[in-house]
């Protein structure tokens, strides 16, 4: 995909509609227009050339939806707090337990982890290479009575950008459009630091007049290319630790690899309909079943991994012989059809879907790319059928909701899973919910088969299947917001100082509390969260930091006359304590064990930012302290997190 020719299509377009996108917003916070054939506007020009509409009346903010994967409903939210102050990055969502590493783009080391949404099959692995990843549940469907577009822009790192940019149309109120692309390129302070990543979606879902039939789905096209130092030497880190002012240019500094990059790739086709056989208007004498539907799920995916150094002018990675392959590429491909069959009934009280699932898998490599290697075989194939069924009820103000997969056999996919949550809301007060999910699965398919030039990454293992258990329960209140989580896992995979793949012999007992909380006075307000975590068994490969907070002293007002823009001012200190913080390998594209060093820091972040009409603006000052404290701050062993940096960004809203 040339994704400068993608970009410039979609900014020409998007430019083209930005006259007839200036409205006035009535109060009421009404937008668009006011339905889909009817209009009732009075346009006017303004001496500035901007075009003012009046709205009729009968839009509103909530016919702008939009449709989770699991086909919860939000609404376009075009407003600004400071929770959209936390979620404006890269990645579009809350970093708190992430710490990122100096450029946008790069990997990040994970400060806390969550068990309880895990997938039911394995996965290709090279896990650093997926945090910006989009999943299936992560693909939104929208609905909106008028053309809509959002796009996000960010500055990047000494040279470069972020631009996240959304098109979405109903052609009808049945059918509805989307195109979505994310591309950020980004050089980076150091050398060797460049990150060029993409994220195209389309996504479209369709409903029949009567709703008998429906289908959605969307395509992805996903590509993450990361020129990789190696971090610094130790001779480098004395010089950055120091302050040695003739290295306060940071690309001086020498790096550990020169001439080394990894790239993943991935395509994905989804799409899920169903139709419907039975339904209340059909019959008045079976009263048992309000509907009856026969779905199918249809999932196409690849992925491949590849590690590029064209010479070896270091030894980091030990010995090598190449035996000249033309493809190094680890791929993925995995294959799934879902049927099922949904209906509702009073017995069940609730939804209740039976499915069966086919999949068919392939990993590997096209031939053998060690000279040295005693690797047998170079892919690992196989197919499995599952058995499942999902289930959700409403009782009153409990929701109950249920997934529950087994997959027999002993290949690769075989295994189980079962997730439930029990919800209770009581009106706007509070929602408490407890969870249970249960799985069983193979390890990821890099810790099994693994190939490279170099001799000591060569590997091919018979591993035992992961078997999590986690406990979780949550608050949310408009005292309290707080998370528990208790996880056992049994088999812990994970790679060792060594950079070799392990299974944990005993059991990983990890407990993580998390709270928020937020006090406002006045004008101000201190928005404070604080996570705690405890490895009681399994320490020695499975490591966090006991705490990590974060705490935002912010003052919002409305200035000039007529309350034209809204600003949020504050600074935002984040926390965690030390600990043997993992390892990143680039060529492994993963998080490795180290016993050497240990890492934690405060970080304080100055900001600004507005709202002015649909348009938000965000000036940050990252790591504002980093000029005057001790440069302690890395975000993996001789990896430094970034210094005193200015960003700028907006994300600017169109409903045309």
């Amino acid at each position: 995909m040339n994704k400068s020719f993608f970009l410039l299509s979609i900014l020409v377009f998007l430019c083209g509609n930005t006259v007839f996108s200036q409205f006035t917003i009535k109060p009421g916070g009404q937008t668009g227009n006011s339905n889909y054939t009817n209009r009732n506007l009075n346009d006017s020009i303004k001496s500035s050339g901007e075009i003012t509409v009046t709205l009729s009346g009968k839009t509103k903010y909530t016919d702008y939806k939009i449709f989770s994967h699991k086909r919860d409903t939000s609404y376009i939210d075009t407003t600004l707090t400071i929770k959209k102050d936390y979620k404006f990055n890269y990645l579009r969502t809350d970093n708190f337990e992430l710490l990122g590493f100096h450029n946008q783009g790069q990997t990040f080391t994970s400060l806390g982890y969550d068990f309880s949404n895990l997938k039911l099959f394995p996965d290709i692995g090279f896990t650093a290479k997926q945090f910006s990843y989009l999943d299936i549940d992560e693909i939104k469907y929208y609905e909106v009575p008028t053309p809509t577009t959002e796009i996000t822009y960010r500055t990047g790192l000494q040279q470069g950008q972020v631009l996240d940019a959304l098109f979405t149309v109903n052609f009808s109120r049945r059918l509805n459009v989307s195109l979505s692309y994310k591309g950020i390129r980004s050089l980076g302070a150091y050398r060797r630091s460049l990150a060029s990543h993409g994220n195209f979606r389309g996504a479209f879902h369709y409903t029949t007049k009567e709703n008998q039939y429906e289908i959605r789905g969307h395509i992805t096209s996903q590509d993450f290319f990361n020129e990789e130092s190696g971090g610094l030497p130790q001779t480098e880190i004395d010089k950055f630790t120091s302050n040695d002012d003739n290295y306060s240019t940071r690309a001086r500094l020498d790096v550990n690899l020169l001439n080394a990059e990894n790239q993943f790739d991935s395509n994905r086709l989804y799409f899920d309909h169903s139709f419907k056989l039975l339904s209340s208007k059909d019959t008045v004498n079976n009263k048992d079943f309000s509907n009856l539907k026969i779905g199918h799920v249809f999932t196409h995916e690849t992925k491949n991994y590849d590690f590029i150094q064209t010479t070896s002018t270091t030894s980091i990675f030990g010995s090598e012989n190449s035996s000249d392959a033309s493809n190094t590429k680890a791929e993925s491909i995995i294959t799934n059809n879902e049927f099922n069959l949904e209906f509702n009934s009073k017995y069940v009280l609730g939804k209740f879907k039976p499915k069966i699932n086919i999949t068919s898998y392939s990993y590997g490599y096209d031939s053998i790319l060690n000279s040295n290697s005693n690797i047998s075989k170079t892919k690992l194939k196989g197919n499995a059928i599952s058995f499942g069924a999902d289930w959700n009820a409403k009782i009153k103000n409990f929701q109950l909701n249920a997934s529950g997969n087994i997959s027999p056999g002993s290949g690769r996919l075989s295994g189980n899973f079962i997730q439930g949550d029990a919800l209770y809301k009581k009106d706007s007060l509070f929602m408490v919910k407890g969870s249970l999910l249960l799985s069983s699965k193979s390890p990821n398919f890099n810790t099994i088969l693994h190939q490279s030039k170099y001799d000591d990454y060569n590997w091919q293992n018979n591993f035992s299947s992961v078997n999590t258990r986690n406990l979780g329960f949550s608050l949310t209140s408009k005292w309290l917001n707080a998370d528990l989580n208790f996880t056992n896992i049994d088999n812990y995979t994970y790679f060792d100082q060594n950079n070799t793949p392990q299974q944990f012999a005993d059991q990983i007992a990890y407990l993580k509390v998390k709270a928020n909380k937020e006090f406002k006075y006045w004008k101000l307000a201190l928005d404070n969260t604080v996570m705690y975590q405890n490895v009681s068994s399994g320490s020695s490969v499975f490591r966090v930091p006991e705490f990590v907070t974060r705490n935002t002293l912010y003052y919002t007002d409305y200035w000039f006359k007529g309350k034209p823009m809204l600003v949020n001012i504050g600074a935002t200190f984040k926390y965690f304590t030390k600990y043997k913080m993992n390892a990143y390998n680039p060529l492994l594209a993963e998080f490795t064990l180290q016993d050497t060093e240990e890492i934690g820091f405060p970080t304080v972040d100055v900001f600004f930012n507005a709202q002015v009409r649909r348009t938000r603006l965000f000036f940050k000052i990252e790591n504002v302290t980093s000029s005057f404290t001790e440069k302690n701050y890395f975000s993996a062993p001789n990896y430094p997190y970034r210094d005193f940096t200015i960003r700028f960004g907006l994300v600017w809203n169109w409903f045309i």
